[in-house]
């Protein structure tokens, strides 16, 4: 029932068009996204933007689950929650990665931690829950 790396890329790219986030690796457990930084994702004082770290955070969240139930183009967000911790680089992509902590039959709960591609030092750190249609799991 779970969806493989490139049968969710497929479905991304043709769902999602918009979505500059890459899927690094995916599995029942997680998943592992990162995220290119230009100019439009910056805001003033040269950091990147919360919305963009939210919608990373958001997308990983997605993409574990589709790793876990398959494609379910239903499953939705129904909380999110982010902390803020440091500055991220404005030089550097963003990687997520994301770990599925609760699955049950309509909600699934994952976290995700976000770093600065080459620091080990997390920039937020991120929890959300999604709601899935019934019989999915």
């Amino acid at each position: 029932m779970s969806a493989t790396k490139e049968q969710i890329v497929a479905f991304m790219a043709a769902e999602f068009p918009q979505t500059k986030c890459v899927v690094e690796s995916v599995d029942d457990k997680g998943a592992v996204l990162s995220h290119d930084i230009g100019i439009d994702e910056l805001r003033p004082g040269g950091t990147v933007s919360g919305p963009v770290l939210m919608s990373v955070a958001d997308v990983a969240i997605y993409v574990a689950i589709l790793g876990r139930i398959g494609i379910g183009p239903l499953t939705v967000t129904t909380s999110l929650t982010i902390n803020f911790l440091r500055k991220p680089s404005s030089e550097a992509r963003i990687i997520a990665e994301c770990t599925l902590i609760k699955v049950g039959r309509t909600l699934i709960v994952g976290e995700v931690s976000l770093y600065s591609e080459g620091s080990s030092d997390m920039v937020a750190h991120v929890v959300g829950t999604y709601s899935v249609p019934p019989k999915r799991i």
